[in-house]
C-alpha cells in the first residue's frame, strides 16, 4: 500500500482576507501550492462577528483602540480547527502579536516540522488575553516593531516555513548554505561583472579551489555575525 505524504496545510485567522490574494501566490512558495505541496484556508473573523456586527470593543480600564472580542474569535478559531482537523492532526497554534517570542530559524524549522498551523493575525490594539490562554496558542512576533496587523507576519512567516519543506527548493544544498542555517549569517555574494565601480570580486572566488573557498565563507560568515549582530 502507497502512502502519500500530506499538504502542509495553514490557516489563517484574520479580518483581511484579501491580504494573501497575491502575495501567497508568487515566487517559491506560490511554486509549492501549485505543486500540491502545501495549501491555505482562510478564516473570515467578519463572518463570526457578534449579534450586532462588532468584532471589537473597548478595552477594560481604559486606554486607546480597539480589543478584538474573545467570544467572536473563539467562533472564528472554532471553525477553523474543525477544518484543519479534518485533514491533519500535527499543527501549532500561533498567535502573531509583538509581545511574542521573537522569530528566528530555529522557530520556522519547528513549525516545518509539523503538518499545518493555524495562524491568529491581530488587528486594532490587541486580543483580548483570555483567548490566547483559553486556547493555549504560541505567540510570536516578528521583532521589537509594530505594524498595522498580524497579516504582513503571517505571510513572511509563511514564506520562512514553506521554504523548509521538502521539495521546495530547486536545489536543497541552498537551504544548507542560507544565513541562520548554523546561527551564522550567510556570507557575502557576487556575480558578474569581475569589476563593477572600480571594485574587484575578492580573487579567492575565482581561483577555482573549493576548498580555500569554503573556508573564506567560512571565516566571512563568523566576522559578519561579529560585525552586525
Amino acid at each position: 500500500m502507497s502512502y502519500k505524504k500530506k499538504k502542509f496545510l495553514i490557516n489563517i485567522l484574520t479580518l483581511f482576507p484579501e491580504a494573501f490574494n497575491e502575495l501567497i501566490d508568487i515566487s517559491v512558495i506560490g511554486n509549492a501550492r501549485k505543486k500540491g505541496i502545501w495549501d491555505l484556508q482562510i478564516t473570515d473573523i467578519k463572518k463570526f462577528s457578534d449579534k450586532n456586527r462588532n468584532v471589537d470593543d473597548k478595552p477594560y480600564g481604559g486606554g486607546p483602540g480597539m480589543i478584538l472580542k474573545p467570544d467572536v474569535l473563539q467562533n472564528a478559531y472554532n471553525f477553523a480547527i474543525d477544518k484543519v482537523k479534518k485533514n491533519i492532526s500535527n499543527f501549532e497554534k500561533v498567535m502573531l502579536t509583538p509581545r511574542g517570542e521573537r522569530l528566528n530559524q530555529k522557530i520556522v524549522r519547528e513549525l516545518s516540522a509539523t503538518e499545518g498551523m493555524i495562524i491568529v493575525c491581530g488587528r486594532y490594539e490587541g486580543v483580548d488575553q483570555r483567548f490566547i490562554e483559553y486556547n493555549n496558542l504560541r505567540e510570536i512576533s516578528l521583532g521589537d516593531f509594530v505594524i498595522s496587523g498580524g497579516e504582513p507576519a503571517a505571510v513572511t512567516m509563511i514564506d520562512a516555513v514553506i521554504r523548509l519543506l521538502p521539495n521546495v527548493l530547486g536545489n536543497p544544498v541552498s537551504l544548507l548554505e542560507e544565513s541562520f542555517n548554523n546561527n551564522f549569517l550567510e556570507h557575502q555574494q557576487y556575480t558578474k561583472p569581475r569589476i563593477w565601480k572600480n571594485i574587484k570580486v575578492p580573487e579567492i572566488l575565482l581561483s577555482g579551489n573549493h576548498k580555500k573557498i569554503k573556508e573564506w565563507r567560512y571565516e566571512k560568515s563568523i566576522m559578519k555575525k561579529k560585525k552586525d549582530r
